[in-house]
């Protein structure tokens, strides 16, 4: 199924965010490994995802960091793949999913500075599997230890409360740092699966 290193390279855009280091380091390393040892035939789309993440993780962290921040940013509503926007929508297609709201999308833009101020260097990356926006953004404040102000303040939420400057960074590489990267890794995994799903590749 995988027979060339150009078959492997126009399935990957469509399991992951296309990048740079997919097509020049993913997609000829992905082809050795499957060369050197076959996937197991009975899920081989699944086995190519599972091989492709493992690969990912043997990476320096560089790369890996790389390769993550190819996929948009949380509540990001512009230049996104088809597949991103409607994972982003709670599964519903564009022109059929509810507007999400804009002090939803305020806090998500303010949420994303956070993150990338606290964690320098990656992304947010979580397998939304259907949730909403504003699911996601609780998500957020939680792993950044914010409270929930869009529903603590109903009739005029903080939405850039605290400042991202204010938060204490996460050194590059701690134990911290290399723990979120590996789990943003792995939900790529994931929303890639999903996405061999509904694209029924």
């Amino acid at each position: 199924m995988y027979e060339t290193q150009d078959v492997i390279a126009s399935i990957l855009p469509q399991l992951f965010e296309h990048s740079d280091i997919l097509v020049t380091k993913l997609a000829p390393e992905l082809f050795q490994s499957i060369r050197n040892t076959p996937l197991e035939t009975t899920y081989p789309t699944n086995a190519l995802i599972e091989r492709a993440i493992a690969i990912i993780h043997a990476w320096n962290a560089d790369e890996q960091a790389e390769f993550i921040t190819a996929h948009p940013r949380i509540g990001q509503i512009k230049q996104l793949s088809a597949l991103s926007a409607k994972e982003q929508s709670g599964g519903l297609s564009a022109t059929t999913r509810l507007q999400t709201p804009p002090e939803v999308l305020k806090r998500l833009e303010h949420l994303n500075a956070c993150y990338e101020r606290v964690y320098s260097g990656l992304r947010y990356i979580t397998f939304v599997n259907g949730r909403t926006r504003a699911a996601i953004a609780r998500e957020m404040e939680d792993k950044l230890q914010l409270g929930h102000p869009l529903e603590s303040y109903p009739d005029g939420p903080p939405l850039n409360e605290p400042t991202a400057e204010s938060l204490i960074c996460v050194a590059k590489n701690s134990e911290d740092w290399l723990h979120e990267l590996t789990r943003a890794v792995d939900d790529v995994g994931e929303i890639a699966k999903s996405r061999q799903k509904s694209l029924g590749l």
